[in-house]
């Protein structure tokens, strides 16, 4: 527990310290950096964090995959509990953002007022920052999850959370859940999702997101991973399963599965959501596509294979393809109302293996570097905790 000292207008002194853990250059270890003092200005917030995740681009910059700026304090999936406001602060509905509050944000910051903001392009604002991504300066030390404390700026958008919906469920929609939410956003913008096929390709924290969502939504729900125990998983979720890696013909190859779908009266596949990155599950996304269909592509995030595709059969085919990177403050809404009225019933907490204490924040991201678990926690003050935990 730490105590919030407001010593003249704007400045606050915690006691004890709060700590943020510094990312420099690959193959060093995190150092920690104490910053006692913090200037709160109008529109800002102090959060004390309850729990962050691992999202795998922590793990691309810390691996040295992607550039990144350094020194970072990396870490941008996390929910935590408001300790200190400053004038004007407020929720991303516009109410007012109160000590106490429980609550999640967006990994961007922007400005609300450039030609981008006011297209509804909140989340590639020109004057762009991001928690866990920008340099570590003076006045903002406090810049990532993986930290005790995170400096709210003004600008981000903050959504409070229930006191009853486990951290472990909270945690990831700052980047995954609220990103699955912008990707069939997307693609709903051209095809109903009720009724129709959904392919999603990656079973990861956001292809598992997609699924579950759409699913809720009235979607057939196809998910292609070669990880079996996350084919598993997606079949809890009430999606069918494909295997990349399955002989042509087999029972878990993608053709047969769609065979299937149309033998229960859905024709073609109209929807398919990219979410690993990998350029074979790009190429399948787009090519499962049927006429007038959509491909979403979401995980492809980071420099990889050109690809070849045939413009006549996009052409002909009437098949739109189209990119989501993060999301909207209402699509973060959206994706905490999801996660309120279905975390009792759907085994999403399960999604986060182990959680670690910030000081073994590198064998966390080392954890998650080895792809076990879909997402590896990391908690202020805890020692190594296996799960899940039991839904009410």
């Amino acid at each position: 527990m730490h105590t919030v000292v407001r010593v003249a207008g704007p400045d606050l002194l915690l006691r004890p310290a709060p700590v943020a853990m510094v990312w420099y250059e690959p193959g060093r270890a995190h150092e920690a950096l104490a910053a006692p003092g913090v200037r709160l200005s109008p529109g800002e917030a102090l959060v004390e964090v309850e729990l962050a995740t691992v999202c795998g681009s922590d793990v691309h910059t810390v691996r040295g995959d992607r550039p990144a700026p350094a020194p970072l304090v990396l870490g941008h999936e996390q929910v935590g509990r408001i300790v200190a406001v400053g004038d004007g602060a407020v929720r991303a509905d516009g109410s007012a953002l109160e000590l106490g509050d429980r609550v999640v944000w967006s990994v961007a910051v922007s400005c609300g007022d450039c030609d981008r903001c006011r297209r509804g392009l909140e989340q590639k604002c020109r004057a762009l920052a991001k928690y866990g991504h920008e340099r570590v300066h003076r006045g903002w030390e406090l810049s990532g999850g993986f930290a005790t404390h995170v400096q709210l700026k003004s600008g981000t958008a903050v959504v409070r959370v229930s006191e009853e919906l486990p951290a472990l469920v909270a945690a990831p929609v700052s980047c995954a859940t609220a990103t699955a939410v912008a990707a069939l956003d997307a693609a709903s913008a051209h095809v109903p999702l009720t009724g129709n096929a959904v392919l999603v390709t990656g079973g990861g924290m956001i292809g598992l997101s997609v699924a579950a969502i759409a699913r809720e939504a009235g979607a057939e729900v196809i998910v292609s991973e070669p990880d079996a125990s996350r084919r598993e998983f997606a079949r809890r979720l009430g999606a069918l399963v494909a295997d990349p890696r399955a002989p042509r013909g087999g029972p878990e190859h993608l053709d047969t599965v769609i065979e299937r779908l149309a033998a229960r009266g859905i024709p073609e596949l109209l929807v398919a959501v990219e979410a690993s990155g990998a350029a074979p599950a790009v190429r399948a996304a787009v090519d499962a596509v049927g006429v007038g269909g959509v491909a979403v592509l979401v995980g492809s995030v980071s420099p990889g294979t050109e690809l070849r595709l045939d413009p006549e059969r996009l052409v002909r085919g009437l098949v739109t393809i189209t990119g989501v990177h993060n999301y909207t403050g209402a699509q973060l809404e959206r994706a905490v109302a999801f996660l309120e009225r279905s975390w009792r019933s759907l085994p999403l907490d399960e999604l986060v293996g182990i959680t670690h204490g910030l000081d073994e924040l590198d064998r966390a991201l080392a954890e998650a570097a080895t792809g076990e678990y879909v997402r590896v926690g990391v908690a202020p003050g805890r020692r190594t905790v296996p799960h899940p935990v039991e839904r009410g």
